[in-house]
């Protein structure tokens, strides 16, 4: 008995071992809801859980192996995600609105042998596979698929949820196995459990390799935050996409952990997701930066967000101003986060700080520790700025497949953002070392985008950058020097961008310009393209 006990409380080695203790002491409670009226307990997730496993194992996938997820918010994400957890392989959650060639790239990268889609995202799972099965067919393929990249591939079986199936696919429903079997406990939290795709500096793709212990750490990391982001009676907002960290495991993680409610949400719409919030009576509402933007407006905001008690904002800088205006306008405070996807990914909260300061990002959550370096490694002199550096339990392994640029031999890892600390520990952000671009909270990789317009017959050469926008809080926009008409070479690359890239990695704005600004190295001057936009923005430029 007493040993029992002892396992009961012992820490839980594996991310799917949250769920089961939920079920064990809350199987009759609610755990996850859908916007459309599906709801499951935990004892009912967890059995379904089981059966994913279950079914996995008798599919063939076996420990260590690939699933990659191409599915909306919605249950089957849920029990999919961590039946591929259970059953001890490796989860590959991506964006469901990758273009089939982005899908196709990322499938042989992690060699994932399974792709689970769903009626929304199984077109572009299939193109993909098709693009694979030929490129593989042949010795030297053209196209964007790297031979390293196609060294590791295998074309992987497709797992339709709720959609046709064609020959050769399977359904989710056939997957699940009817009873479940027992799988042996996960021994190893550094096992791998998730590749979460962050794209790269020179525009591969390049997935952060999460282990459990990585994930687990993070979510009670968040659990020590005082005063608590959630409460076991809290009803948690699943708006955040879960294929994203944030969704994954600073909410869904975190929710299994205190066995609070998840209400999930397919997309955001401003005024639906305001009635799912009355509807679902819930309490705490993590949201991207430009949620706040698209609020603004609403008549009676206060009283429609009145079961509230805290909103959370991450994956995005939010403006002092935005914030401070939605405060006044609600009386609701919004308590901001820094995280990436390699701390998976809660890193600072302003409910850790002694006082909510505008334009802070918070301080650093119970285990992780935080410092500047400048470019020669030292620490700054008294509050000037540096990059930010990070060590705690919760950071990755290095990046897929071999674990390269993780923490050093020391367990720092630097972000590559740049920002201070100030008297009291928090943290303000001030700029990036990488060329990132942040649109509505996902990362854009100006070179991914570049390499794609010089597809385009007639692009001579291209560059790609951010500029502010009070919806996205970054939008992408391109300059691009022409060899041909340029007359039609805006509409040209619109197009092409449109059927290769998912939505938010498009360009807004397309300049067609006689030549790029050029150092005396030939190295593109982005900083003279971003000052262009900025007197564009005032009025100073001609539009």
């Amino acid at each position: 008995m007493a040993e029992g006990a002892d396992q009961a409380h012992a820490a839980p080695t594996d991310v799917a071992d949250l769920l089961a203790r939920a079920a064990a002491e809350d199987p009759d409670r609610l755990a996850v809801v859908e916007s459309g009226g599906r709801r499951v307990t935990w004892g009912e997730l967890d059995d379904e859980v089981s059966r994913v496993a279950t079914g996995l194992g008798a599919a063939g996938i076996v420990a260590g192996h690939r699933v990659m997820l191409v599915l909306g918010n919605r249950i089957e994400f849920v029990t999919t995600y961590l039946g591929v957890l259970r059953a001890q392989a490796v989860a590959v959650p991506v964006n469901p609105t990758s273009q089939a060639g982005e899908l196709a790239r990322m499938v042989a990268d992690s060699g994932s042998r399974m792709v689970v889609a769903d009626a929304d995202t199984v077109t572009a799972v299939r193109e993909a596979a098709r693009m694979l099965q030929e490129a593989r067919a042949v010795e030297h393929p053209a196209g964007s698929i790297e031979a390293d990249l196609l060294a590791r591939l295998v074309v992987p079986r497709i797992v339709v949820v709720g959609g046709t199936l064609q020959p050769g696919e399977r359904s989710y429903d056939h997957l699940r196995a009817d009873s479940p079997r027992p799988v042996p406990p996960l021994l190893d939290p550094e096992k791998l459990a998730a590749l979460l795709y962050t794209s790269g500096t020179s525009g591969r793709p390049r997935a952060a390799m999460l282990t459990h212990r990585a994930l687990l750490a993070n979510v009670e990391q968040v659990a020590q935050v005082d005063p608590p982001m959630v409460h076991g009676d809290d009803v948690v907002l699943g708006v955040l996409p879960l294929f994203h960290v944030y969704g994954l495991n600073g909410v869904l993680g975190v929710v299994m952990r205190h066995r609070a409610k998840l209400v999930l949400a397919g997309r955001f719409e401003p005024q639906g997701t305001l009635d799912l919030i009355e509807d679902e009576a819930c309490s705490v509402v993590p949201v991207a930066p430009p949620v706040f933007a698209y609020w603004r407006g609403v008549e009676g905001l206060r009283e429609r967000l009145g079961p509230v008690r805290l909103m959370l904002s991450g994956s995005a800088p939010l403006s002092p101003e935005l914030a401070t205006e939605f405060t006044e306008l609600t009386g609701i405070p919004v308590h901001q986060g820094y995280g990436l996807t390699e701390a998976s990914p809660v890193v600072t909260s302003t409910l850790c700080s002694p006082s909510l300061q505008p334009g802070s990002v918070g301080a650093a959550l119970p285990g992780i520790e935080l410092r500047l370096v400048d470019e020669t490694g030292r620490p700054p002199e008294g509050e000037d700025p540096g990059e930010i550096q990070v060590k705690g339990a919760n950071l990755f392994s290095g990046y897929w497949p071999d674990g390269s640029l993780g923490p050093d031999q020391d367990g720092w890892w630097s972000t590559g953002d740049v920002g201070f600390l100030d008297a009291t520990g928090d943290l303000f952000l001030v700029d990036r070392l990488k060329e990132l671009v942040i649109v509505s909270g996902f990362n854009v990789y100006p070179v991914e985008v570049e390499d794609v317009i010089r597809e385009v017959p007639g692009v001579s050469e291209a560059a790609v950058i951010g500029v502010d926008d009070p919806e996205t809080g970054e939008a992408v926009v391109a300059y691009v020097v022409s060899s041909g008409d340029p007359a039609t070479l805006a509409d040209a690359v619109r197009t092409h961008c449109e059927q290769r890239l998912a939505r938010f990695k498009q360009p807004r704005r397309i300049e067609v310009v006689p030549e790029l600004p050029v150092g005396v190295t030939g190295k593109v001057q982005k900083g003279r393209l971003r000052g262009m936009e900025r007197r564009r923005a005032l009025g100073l430029l001609e539009q």
